[in-house]
């Protein structure tokens, strides 16, 4: 995440909530970003046009428990 160091210091000397974009393709790197507070959203935006699950598959290796849209239930990873 190239730009987080942006919005990382826009968040911390203005006080306002900040967005950050820029190679942010993991979904534990996008966690850390919000958990660690160094923004207050993660905006995706080739990874995907990769992978239009991301967010799905996300909450799969975060281990978030959330309802699959049935028409994509047969794509669910594994456990």
């Amino acid at each position: 995440g190239y730009q987080v160091p942006f919005a990382e210091r826009i968040r911390r000397e203005a006080d306002i909530p900040t967005g950050t974009v820029g190679l942010i393709t993991e979904p534990e790197q996008a966690d850390a970003i919000i958990r660690e507070g160094r923004a207050d959203l993660v905006f995706l935006a080739r990874e995907l046009l990769r992978e239009p699950r991301w967010p799905l598959l996300a909450a799969h290796r975060l281990g978030a428990e959330i309802r699959w849209p049935p028409q994509y239930e047969r794509a669910q990873p594994r456990k």
